[in-house]
């Protein structure tokens, strides 16, 4: 049975009327949900820790900025968009304190409220909600009269009135434009976190470097290797993206379609589905996350030398010089880059 979509007509801003909206945070998420929030009506505050770099951006945007705690203490509804590794410790330290019967606390990801790193306050309300995309789009389509599809799920529901809380939130950040789906924290994480390793990041990157190394160790051009492996997967990608697995097929020759049906479930196999279910266990069980946090507080160290590993790859340094060639496209380098909180 498909999921049910709501829209604007299932929401309601009211509730937040006389009420005060947090943001814990100002990085991609946490800045365009306070400037569509704000857009659309709502009081919103921002929780910055002392000193933070985003304290002068969020001014400029015309918010009034608090210490963490005191953001926490001055709002019915709170969103805590940290990242994942730092949220325990600023819940524990400055959330939790200041929280009190009746408030909202918000997520835009469910790990560290599904894996148990944060311990819930029994008397509040715990919701989703995700918009499916990144800050700056959230914001742009919000800008352009559009949305963001988004999912909501309750965790916590002491009000009785969580989920309308979460609507409201949707409708607040342009969601309810597109369609909100009703999801569980469980399903969120856990989805999320399998796209991420076995597909979208981890499997597409390993994909693509195998393939590189494939035809470099067997005598072709790394430019050639490239431009196969790597440059032309945006145009694929961005076939499926628009009209699916079966849109992308309708769009590329006989001789690729013929290569693609006969060739891909040699390289993506039953070997490679049950890797795929046990990533999957790991995750479902608690083991990714265990293991993440004991890297994090380990000081990262596995992490960073696998991220050094990666950016020292062949591929990076012709794709450096490749993308030099071509001046449509806007030149980014990312590397050491991370978001402001």
């Amino acid at each position: 049975m498909p999921a049910k979509v709501y829209t604007d007509k299932d929401a309601d801003l009211g509730i937040f009327k006389n009420k005060t909206l947090a943001v814990l945070g100002y990085g991609s998420q946490g800045h365009a949900h306070a400037l569509n929030l704000k857009d659309s009506g709502c009081n919103v505050i921002i929780g910055l820790y002392p000193g933070s770099k985003s304290s002068k951006v969020a001014k400029q945007h015309g918010f009034k900025v608090y210490d963490t705690a005191e953001a926490v203490r001055r709002a019915d509804v709170i969103m805590v968009g940290l990242p994942d590794m730092k949220q325990a410790s600023v819940y524990k330290n400055d959330i939790l304190p200041n929280l009190s019967k009746g408030k909202t606390l918000m997520f835009s990801h469910g790990l560290a409220v599904h894996f148990g790193l944060i311990k819930p306050h029994k008397d509040i309300d715990i919701i989703m909600v995700a918009p499916k995309g990144p800050g700056h789009m959230v914001r742009r389509l919000y800008v352009e009269g559009k949305g963001m599809p988004a999912l909501v799920a309750v965790f916590q529901d002491r009000s009785r009135k969580a989920k309308k809380t979460a609507l409201a939130w949707a409708k607040g950040i342009g969601s309810t434009r597109a369609g909100v789906l009703q999801t569980t924290f469980k399903e969120e994480t856990e989805t999320d976190l399998f796209g991420e390793q076995a597909v979208l990041c981890g499997g597409a990157s390993a994909l693509v470097q195998a393939g590189f190394e494939t035809l470099v160790e067997a005598g072709y051009q790394p430019e050639m290797a490239y431009f196969e492996c790597l440059h032309e997967l945006k145009l694929i990608c961005d076939l499926m993206y628009e009209s699916g697995i079966a849109g992308m097929r309708f769009s590329i020759s006989e001789t690729a379609k013929y290569g693609d049906i006969t060739r891909g479930p040699r390289v993506v196999n039953k070997a490679t589905k049950k890797e795929m279910k046990k990533i999957l266990e790991e995750i479902q069980s608690g083991k990714f996350t265990r293991q993440w946090v004991a890297e994090y507080k380990g000081g990262l160290k596995n992490y960073n030398r696998l991220l050094n590993k990666g950016a020292s790859h062949q591929i990076e340094k012709t794709g450096q010089r490749l993308r030099s060639m071509m001046p449509w496209m806007s030149k980014k380098n990312l590397k050491g880059v991370q978001a402001s909180y």
